[in-house]
């Protein structure tokens, strides 16, 4: 069989699948490539295949898991507690504060890489003062969605740590770092929206300076696992990693291990209560861990069996020549409707690959293209394949599709912000000579 017509249709097979829910990700990514595998002429040792895969990706997976256990700690303790009482505190019933305080406090939120915990978080603390003054909750939503997609850029976040697996790039110096600018010019663009929302509200509600008044703190009874007198120590490690982070010290898995380490013996020095904190996020940790090591079997498959290069040729020849140094913006472009319109697993996993093996015939660098592969997310938050938007309209009240057709329009504008910042600053290249 032609091996470039068995990778595509091994890939839509997989999106098909995943898209249709006929399969799980997991499973889809570790059946589909062993069966193509097994289709393609010559090929015995796929077992090799998928452990050099597996191998490829070991890193990102300990990155990814010790990352959950780590912020998941943070959020237990109750670090960001402090900051959250003082947004509260600070927005009042003032339109434009709270707006923008929904953009602040979504991306403090987002730190985590986990969309879930940013509705749950965000919308239990800013619903009620929506409410209590009429605001549209939709403006929330679009806020939400659009801060958490540029934080998600994170190297623990989905979009980069699948784009560096699927391309088996380095997810700190080949991705992240070099897409700091680009996030910059995105959240300010994302305040900007927000201060619009702001202004737009306050208009439509009649609201005047004079009625200014300050959020009433209100009591909750804490959770038993949090540690309000060790917010100072917990700071301390936080930007500790964070500055071991981008100063190198240390690989980025070994500075989240012993974080990680760190962290739960600090705050739970007790063994039952290390167990119950890790049980905790022992979910979320598995689903992550698994989802990786699938991915190295499919990619290990796609490109030991020479798949992926032949699909890559066939996509070459049918590019033309003049596109061809122009395929990075224009990956950032098509990233818009692809990443709404797919799950990232299938996009990443699926799509992306194939499209950097493309490009590097024309000398377009593959972590070019991974970085470009991420301008989409603030459309792809708007999904209808993503779980976590229907948990934010289920708490807002709103239906999604309300959501989609109030924020598309805004998301893709932060799209286009965070791409023209990525071209202006370098990180994705407008054509290559």
């Amino acid at each position: 069989m032609n091996l470039a017509l068995l990778g595509f249709a091994t890939v839509a097979a997989f999106i098909i699948l995943i898209m249709t829910r006929r399969l799980s990700a997991i499973v889809a990514l570790i059946a589909i490539p062993i069966v193509a595998g097994l289709l393609a002429p010559g090929q015995a040792d796929l077992g090799g295949m998928i452990v050099e895969g597996i191998l490829q990706v070991a890193p990102i997976a300990l990155l990814l898991s010790f990352a959950i256990l780590f912020f998941g700690i943070m959020m237990d303790a109750g670090l960001f507690d402090p900051l959250v009482r003082r947004i509260l505190h600070l927005v009042g019933n003032d339109p434009l504060r709270i707006a923008i305080g929904t953009a602040a406090l979504s991306a403090l939120v987002s730190v985590d890489g986990d969309g879930t915990t940013t509705a749950l978080i965000v919308i239990t603390a800013l619903l009620p003062v929506y409410r209590s003054i009429g605001m549209n909750p939709l403006i929330l939503a679009t806020l939400l969605g659009s801060t958490n997609a540029i934080m998600n850029f994170v190297p623990w976040g989905g979009p980069a740590a699948r784009a560096a697996a699927a391309l088996k790039i380095d997810l700190l110096s080949d991705l992240f770092l070099p897409l700091l600018p680009a996030m910059a010019a995105g959240m300010l663009a994302a305040f900007g929206l927000a201060w619009w929302f702001g202004v737009t509200e306050r208009r439509r509600l009649g609201w005047q300076p004079a009625a200014m008044q300050h959020g009433a703190a209100v009591e909750h009874e804490s959770p038993p696992e949090r540690r309000p007198h060790l917010f100072w120590p917990n700071l301390l490690l936080t930007l500790a990693l964070m500055a071991g982070m981008f100063t190198g010290i240390a690989s980025l898995p070994v500075l989240m291990m012993g974080a990680f380490a760190i962290a739960v013996t600090l705050n739970y020095p007790n063994l039952q209560a290390q167990r119950e904190r890790i049980n905790a996020h022992a979910n979320n940790v598995v689903m992550v861990a698994l989802l990786i090591f699938a991915a190295g079997s499919l990619t290990g498959i796609m490109d030991g069996t020479g798949m992926l290069d032949a699909m890559a040729q066939a996509l070459v020849h049918g590019i033309p020549d003049a596109m061809g140094p122009y395929l990075a913006p224009v990956t950032a472009v098509l990233s818009l409707p692809i990443t709404f319109l797919m799950s990232n697993d299938a996009y990443y996993f699926g799509i992306v690959p194939v499209l950097a093996e493309a490009a590097t015939n024309f000398g377009v660098p593959a972590e070019a293209i991974g970085r470009a592969s991420m301008m989409g997310q603030p459309v792809h938050q708007l999904s209808p394949l993503l779980a976590p938007v229907y948990l934010a309209c289920g708490l807002l009240g709103v239906e999604v599709a309300d959501v989609q057709r109030f924020a598309l329009k805004y998301a893709a504008l932060i799209s286009l912000a965070l791409t023209l910042g990525a071209i202006l600053t370098g990180a994705i290249p407008l054509a290559v000579s």
